[in-house]
């Protein structure tokens, strides 16, 4: 994975005092290793996380997620089947790629796993991660972006397997930057963690399963508890908090 790169000029924009830059740690498709182990490894620390849910899963062990939200996680969207591009060989199984689709039947996902998501947790979301980082429908001539589409039904949206941070006074919300972090340690993540801070930004950080093993798509907790210890040191100056969270902070500073 390629590092995050940070843009060459500081945003223009105010933190929290004692801040000097964000950090939102996230996690895709409600795996249940992240309810496991961890939900409990954030409440230990104190730190709130994004998870990035689908129904059908979170049915599956809707007690362990209903308590996550009520201790102060964010249950956030991702779709209810996961589409992506045709050429990835899973999205045979699935009932739709996205290159068949259009944006009325993304609009039909999204409003319907809203409405699950309130219906298991309590919570609509307000956060979005698009499946695969993949932001379109259709193909050809008649592919069109589903950006608008997030951005008219979330505060915010997130993409995958990005390399640059998200400056605060000028990001698109709906297309926030998700830097990979599956299988890194904590001294390949912190450089970039000093970097956003150093320059005023917020990273977004992305990953999956949360375990010991080494493995595809696993986020390691050694890992997750040394950024977790290291942020809430004040020294560090980093705010770590949810997407909408610190979400909501850049919307209401930039409508100032």
């Amino acid at each position: 994975m390629s590092p995050a790169v940070a843009p060459v000029l500081k945003p223009n924009f105010t933190w929290p005092s004692g801040i000097r830059g964000a950090l939102s740690l996230t996690f895709d498709d409600s795996r249940p290793s992240q309810v496991e182990q961890g939900v409990p490894l954030f409440d230990r620390f104190g730190v709130h996380a994004t998870f990035y849910v689908m129904p059908e899963a979170v049915r599956q062990r809707q007690a362990a997620w209903h308590q996550a939200v009520a201790t102060g996680h964010e249950a956030a969207a991702h779709t209810l089947s996961h589409p992506c591009t045709c050429n990835f060989g899973f999205s045979s199984s699935r009932p739709q790629s996205l290159e068949g689709m259009t944006l009325d039947m993304m609009e039909a996902e999204i409003t319907e796993s809203n409405q699950q998501i309130e219906d298991l947790v309590g919570v609509r979301p307000v956060s979005f991660a698009y499946p695969c980082g993949q932001k379109f429908v259709g193909c050809g001539e008649q592919l069109r972006s589903y950006v608008p589409l997030i951005a008219r039904h979330y505060l915010t949206g997130r993409g995958w397997r990005d390399e640059y941070f998200n400056a605060p006074d000028r990001c698109d919300l709906a297309q926030l930057a998700g830097v990979e972090f599956d299988g890194l340690d904590f001294a390949e993540v912190r450089p970039q963690i000093d970097q956003a801070a150093a320059t005023g930004n917020w990273l977004v950080l992305a990953g999956h399963d949360i375990g010991s093993e080494t493995r595809s798509q696993m986020t390691k907790i050694a890992t997750l508890e040394a950024i977790c210890a290291y942020c809430r040191d004040p020294a560090n100056g980093i705010w770590l908090d949810t997407v909408g969270a610190i979400g909501a902070y850049v919307r209401q500073a930039r409508a100032k």
